[in-house]
């Protein structure tokens, strides 16, 4: 079984104003300790995507984190930082990642895992009882649940789950749980205590991202 950390960083490419800025904010998540990065882009541009990936992948290879042990959790080395591809398979194998991660509308798990083997991770996103049970049983590696919060990242989103859907879940699976959706600095720690493993977080990244995962790490170490 895979170890997560508390902090799982989405980089959506729609979020930043620029194709630059995207990349300092993943140097500065990876430098402040983050070990997990998910690239998200909902353009449809595969060729962008995969610009943008191997961008990413190049970038983060040759990163050399900061030594904090003032900050009082384990900093990441180049090697241990896992990239992930939202959505595509294709493209997770054509930059090279370590995993994707895969939505209810999106290739089967079954699917993504024949095309990307046993070693790469694979993520599936739920959103109810029903769809993780069933998640449950694939090969995934995590499961994901939410919204668990309101949130402005999708434009049509599921219903919120609450914190009550997170303790649902946790109990419904042994698999690494990460938990998704309007989850900021104020109320992470609640999530953490519901159950999850880690939390997924867009939004509250933007702002000074290295200094925003170093509160993050703080608040649930």
């Amino acid at each position: 079984m895979i170890a997560l950390p508390r902090l799982y960083a989405i980089l959506d490419a729609g979020c930043f104003s620029n194709a630059g800025a995207l990349f300092s904010a993943a140097e500065e998540v990876a430098a402040a300790g983050c070990t997990v990065i998910q690239y998200r882009n909902k353009s449809g541009n595969a060729r962008v995507m995969l610009e943008h990936a191997r961008e990413l992948k190049k970038r983060l290879a040759s990163h050399v984190s900061q030594h904090r042990p003032d900050m009082g959790y384990p900093i990441s080395n180049p090697a241990s930082v896992k990239l992930i591809m939202n959505d595509r398979t294709d493209l997770c194998l054509a930059a090279d990642f370590d995993g994707v991660h895969v939505g209810q509308d999106d290739l089967s798990p079954e699917a993504a895992r024949r095309m990307i083997g046993p070693d790469c991770w694979l993520g599936v996103s739920t959103h109810n009882p029903d769809q993780l049970r069933e998640a449950d049983l694939t090969s995934a590696d995590y499961l994901a649940i939410g919204p668990v919060f309101a949130t402005s990242s999708k434009e049509r989103p599921d219903p919120v789950v609450g914190l009550e859907g997170v303790r649902r879940a946790r109990a419904l699976t042994h698999k690494p749980l990460v938990a998704i959706g309007g989850i900021t600095r104020a109320n992470a720690a609640s999530v953490i205590l519901a159950g999850a493993d880690a939390v997924a977080v867009i939004s509250d990244l933007l702002r000074e991202p290295g200094k925003s995962a170093e509160e993050f790490f703080r608040i649930l170490r």
